[in-house]
């Protein structure tokens, strides 16, 4: 069905919604979220991540249009299950969806889509979008339950929610990882290709690099947040070399 295992570092998709949410608090068309896509293909970054909420809070329906037209790298539409976004991915033609849960009320994406729950909601948009050549991921927990449910909808991939993993600390981030790792182990058992994402930084994203079923890691804020001081392009190199250095020192473990 998929790629299910790497021999080289995870492909790094560059998340631009806070690019979109810094133009939307003034006004206007600056800064733009093509020009980040642009940067972040010079940087080396392998595809955009974005975002399209009911409430446009950040990324907008003309902004999606864009990205699809005018970026040489591959758009990760980010989106609820809802009739009116697919309708608008069917339109837009993304090369992936990843469906995730979405409430107005939240800052950001709090938690994994319940994929167990939501099975009869979430198979006729699978379907569909499935059928339309666009490769459609869940955004879930490391649950095992979720991952193999995602198998059965017949999913293209899981992206593993890393946000309790990153708010954690000592023990209990290792036991965090541990979900992540037996999660990924359960996507390459299903057929699955395995992707994560969620709060990930430069100290924490060496880790999930090196599980070995992990073949991309979708990051945003925190590049956004970064680019502040080192410019948008210097953060995603410098993500790119903690990913690589994360996979090395796994593989020198491996080898000892």
């Amino acid at each position: 069905m998929s790629e299910v295992g790497r021999e080289r570092p995870p492909r790094l998709g560059v998340n631009i919604d806070h690019v979109a949410t810094l133009r939307n608090a003034r006004g206007g068309e600056h800064p733009d979220p093509l020009r980040a896509a642009r940067i972040a293909e010079e940087a080396g970054a392998d595809g955009i991540t974005a975002h399209l909420r009911e409430d446009r809070r950040h990324i907008r329906d003309a902004d999606i249009a864009r990205l699809v037209r005018e970026s040489l790298l591959a758009l990760n539409l980010e989106m609820a299950a809802s009739e009116e976004m697919c309708r608008i991915a069917l339109a837009h033609r993304p090369h992936a969806v990843c469906l995730v849960p979405e409430r107005r009320q939240e800052l950001t994406t709090e938690g994994g889509l319940d994929a167990v729950g939501g099975a009869e909601r979430l198979a006729p948009v699978i379907g569909a979008l499935s059928a339309a050549g666009i490769r459609v991921s869940l955004f879930v927990d490391p649950e095992p339950a979720q991952v193999a449910m995602a198998a059965r909808l017949k999913a293209f991939a899981v992206e593993l929610h890393t946000g309790r993993y990153c708010d954690a600390e000592g023990a209990e981030r290792a036991r965090a990882l541990e979900r992540l790792r037996e999660s990924a182990g359960e996507a390459r058992r299903q057929g699955l290709e395995c992707h994560a994402g969620h709060g990930l930084g430069f100290e924490t994203v060496g880790p999930v690099a090196a599980i070995p079923e992990i073949v991309e890691l979708n990051i945003g804020h925190f590049l956004v947040g970064e680019a502040v001081f080192l410019g948008l392009g210097e953060a995603i190199r410098r993500m790119r070399q903690r990913i690589a250095e994360g996979c090395a020192l796994k593989a020198r473990q491996t080898r000892q």
